[in-house]
């Protein structure tokens, strides 16, 4: 029996029962303490002394809400308040079925399921709290080929990691889950250590933790407004006081958009329908001798798992079919709404139940006593958004939750450590709540988690597309140009071509784990650059303008390399206070004082926010503007670059004149606009910062002028390639809040010497003199259809050894290649060591980088042989 009534919204849910039950959702008993502690916390509220300021005040008491409250107050953070406007488990948490797992497709997300299934599973000795945690381990069917050899992806994704993952035959399947119709079972992906936690009680003994290490929860306790300071701070108004808040952090599941919209903010995220049913004891389940492994049919698309003697399962229906309550982002969350129910709908989900009942027949037989429909939430591409936000200070985000049960644990453990230490402990930037921006509209919002709740269960391919939504309102100069010619990939809202087609090609997205119908013409766009010429739509970087008084000061602070003098590139990094890397980032000094800085798609309000923090906390005067909708870039490479530019342009482009790594205000075409000699293919080329609105005439302008050159279009799939060959680094990959720059090969842009006391800079010295225990290796491998992309496993002797960052197949050398940690006793080259893709483990050896050498290094070897 549960502590609490259950009502359902807005009509009563039928209950569909061949017994004519009427039930409410089982979960283990929560003991005596967790009632108490419940009722105290709706009836003692105002009986406590209540606090007028807070290190930290997290709004939302559902289970991540109240696992950062535990984390923070366990870490030693004095005065964590956490304030739930109505009772602790409402909004998803208590109706949640509650599963858990170490899988995860994605490489970071693994370590917060790993965090979370870890603490579960000493939460009960350590708070005397009872969590119900059953851990029978569970089992992902695959049934086709294809899916046989996403699990095979998979393992090879997991090895490195801590997580246990095995791939299993259908003997070990039957075995483990003895009621299982084996027709079609290929393979089973096996995680020991799954399983299912009651929401509700895990959230109390979180929160009995959280009390025990001196946090506060007050409750109810309605957050009516936030208010910031001019110090950084924030009031934070209830009806029975304000709180002075150092940082607050919005945890607040489906009321997210509201307490966001308080401080100017839309988030991204939309409440979903989600339906499980539950059924009555099963005979044949209650004879069993051990709990039966969760399974999670790919191709049926639902999870099932045992509920005490019966069995529960939960769909994902297919976007046409799939409910959204976009009434809630239009109109807010109904006042009262909280341990409510939507009505349910056998009828939608009934495709699932037929799928369900072939893979486990004794569901035919089955008493459905119960159907939960209630709300989840989702963001745009299913991940959480976690982190501080950029355009607030001191603003946090802990939402989006599809699974928020699993990312409890892990993310409460995480962002504890960010505000602790000031740095995420682990890389984790694809949750980054600043991933999205303006361009994350309404209608797009809806139409992706739409696809995203529909796509729960489809293959995850490498290079995985989705389309729904697209484009939005980001779209470059030359996308209504290029859009009929090439397949297109999607970055922070920009379309950016990935690869061209010919007559003749096999065009259109066709994902694949080998060889797809886009090897040959990358390979087609790689000679292209190496021989004549190509242009490439870089619109995508993010792209800032610094200048003031203290501008040189600032990015000496925040960056480990010298600022570059006017009319200067270099390559700089932002550095985190332990000395990883936080950022890449290009810097341009364009006037004294006036600095045109270039990141990443991906990290464009990511680092805004860690600039303009530096900004605020140091005092500095200058201005930071994101000029990245402004300007487009196109990049122009290859020998015959210089040929073609010249054609448009007065400005002399020879080598003599324009050398490397130089920037130049030039006219092409009549066009005013700014080209840094720069390419991140490694061949001579040009990177052209044009107006945004001139940037169609530019492309036309340089593709007339190229045709006798051959000139063409390339994509980034291209660009990949080619800056591998050269062994240039990219972030992200070869280098993240996981690795410091040093092992990652980046000496030459990192300063030590340098007068400014960067950030990083004193933990780096400490790396320096303790000596490194890994480092970046280039390799090649021997393979035969299948190329790597990174994050493989990589073996030695049966064990082991380190994992792939990035890889591609070398069109110029004919050969696979990747960068790869491997201990540093392991670098050396003709090293040889196994990478696993798809089930096998294929030859490698470390060789000297880079494979092919940079445009700019052939020419001086030219001048110096001539010499």
């Amino acid at each position: 029996m549960l502590p609490f009534q259950l009502s359902f919204y807005p009509t009563v849910s039928l209950q569909i029962s061949r017994l004519g039950q009427l039930e409410r959702p089982q979960r283990c008993p929560v003991g005596f303490k967790g009632l108490f502690d419940s009722v105290m916390d709706s009836t003692m509220v105002l009986g406590k002394r209540w606090k007028d300021a807070a290190e930290t005040v997290i709004i939302g008491g559902g289970c991540v809400g109240v696992s950062l409250a535990y984390h923070l107050a366990k870490a030693g953070q004095k005065d964590v308040v956490l304030l739930e406007k109505s009772e602790l488990t409402a909004g998803s948490t208590w109706h949640a079925a509650g599963l858990t797992t170490y899988y995860h497709p994605g490489i970071n997300l693994k370590k917060v399921h790993y965090h979370s299934i870890k603490l579960y599973e000493s939460l009960e000795a350590e708070t005397g709290q009872a969590v119900g945690f059953h851990q029978p381990g569970s089992i992902r069917i695959a049934s086709t080929p294809v899916r046989v050899d996403e699990l095979k992806y998979q393992m090879a994704r997991t090895h490195w990691h801590p997580t246990p993952q095995w791939l299993i035959t259908p003997e070990k399947i039957k075995e483990l889950f003895p009621l299982l119709n084996m027709d079609k079972v290929l393979a089973g992906l096996y995680n020991p250590g799954d399983g299912h936690i009651d929401p509700y009680s895990l959230t109390m003994a979180l929160a009995a933790g959280a009390r025990m290490y001196g946090a506060q929860i007050y409750n109810p306790a309605l957050v009516s407004g936030l208010t910031p300071t001019s110090d950084g701070k924030w009031d934070v108004q209830t009806p029975h006081g304000t709180i002075r808040a150092n940082r607050i952090v919005n945890a607040t599941g489906f009321w997210a958009r509201e307490v966001g919209q308080q401080i100017g903010f839309d988030h991204p995220t939309i409440p979903v329908h989600h339906q499980y049913v539950v059924t009555a004891t099963v005979p044949e389940v209650k004879a069993l001798k051990a709990e039966l492994p969760v399974i999670r049919d790919l191709e049926g698309s639902y999870y099932l798992r045992q509920e005490r003697d019966g069995l529960l399962f939960g769909p994902y229906e297919k976007e046409e079919k799939m409910v959204l309550q976009d009434s809630w982002v239009r109109d807010g969350v109904p006042p009262g709404f909280g341990k409510e129910l939507f009505e349910s709908d056998l009828d939608r989900i009934m495709h699932h139940v037929e799928m369900a009942m072939e893979m486990v027949p004794v569901l035919k037989n089955a008493d459905i006593i119960n159907i939960v429909s209630g709300p989840i939430t989702y963001t745009p591409d299913l991940l959480p958004m976690v982190g501080p936000h950029q355009g607030a200070r001191n603003y946090w985000t802990a939402i989006g939750f599809g699974y928020g049960v699993i990312h409890a644990g892990g993310i409460g453990k995480f962002l504890s450590d960010w505000i602790v230490t000031g740095e995420p402990p682990y890389d984790l930037i694809e949750c980054d709540p600043n991933r999205y921006g303006k361009w994350t509209t309404v209608p797009y919002l809806c139409a992706k988690a739409r696809e995203s709740y529909g796509f729960n269960n489809v293959v995850g391919y490498p290079k995985e597309e989705r389309f729904a939504g697209r484009p939005t309102n980001r779209t470059s100069g030359v996308y209504e140009l290029l859009k009929g010619k090439a397949s297109m990939g999607f970055h922070a809202g920009w379309e950016q071509p990935h690869w061209f087609y010919k007559p003749g090609d096999n065009a259109g997205y066709k994902p694949s784990f080998r060889r797809t119908n886009w090897f040959g013409p990358v390979g087609r766009e790689c000679k292209l650059v190496m021989e004549k010429v190509g242009v490439v739509d870089l619109t995508p970087f993010g792209k800032f303008m610094v200048k003031g008084k203290d501008s040189h000061k600032l990015l000496d602070r925040l960056f480990a390399n010298t600022m570059p003098k006017v009319g200067l590139t270099n390559i700089s990094h932002m550095l985190t206070p332990t000395g990883r890397v936080y950022a890449e980032v290009t810097i341009t000094q364009l006037t004294p004082g006036e600095f045109l800085l270039i990141t990443g798609s991906g990290s464009e309000l990511h680092d805004l926010r860690w600039m303009e923090k530096e900004v605020a906390e140091g005092a500095y005067d200058v201005d930071i503007s994101n000029v990245t909708e402004d300007i487009g870039v196109l990049g122009v490479a290859g020998p015959k670059a210089r040929d073609v530019l010249q054609k448009l342009t007065q400005e002399d482009m020879s080598d003599a004149s324009f050398k490397f790594l130089h920037c130049k205000p030039i006219q092409l075409g009549g066009i005013n606009l700014r080209a840094i000699r720069i390419s991140y293919t490694g061949e001579l080329g040009w990177e052209l910062y044009i107006p945004h609105k001139d940037m169609a005439a530019v492309y036309q302008a340089i593709m007339a002028a190229g045709e006798d050159e051959g000139i063409d279009n390339f994509g980034t799939y291209a660009m990949s390639s080619l800056r591998l060959e050269k062994g240039f680094r990219g972030w992200g990959a070869e280098m993240n809040c996981d690795t410091n720059p040093l092992e990652a090969g980046l000496d030459y842009f990192i300063k030590l010497n340098k007068h400014a006391d960067f950030i990083g800079k004193a933990a780096l010295q400490e790396i320096k003199a303790k000596g490194l225990k890994r480092k970046l290796s280039y390799i090649t491998m021997e393979t035969d259809d299948v190329d790597p992309e990174g994050n493989e496993t990589i073996w030695l002797n049966g064990k082991v050894v380190g994992n792939t960052t990035s890889g591609a197949y070398s069109y110029t050398t004919q050969q696979s290649l990747a960068f790869a940690y491997l201990p540093v006793e392991l670098c050396s080259v003709g090293q040889k060591v196994e990478v696993e893709m798809l089930g096998r483990k294929y030859p490698a050896m470390v060789v000297q980088e880079p494979l092919v050498l940079t445009e700019p290094t052939r020419t001086r070897l030219q001048k110096k042989s001539k010499a």
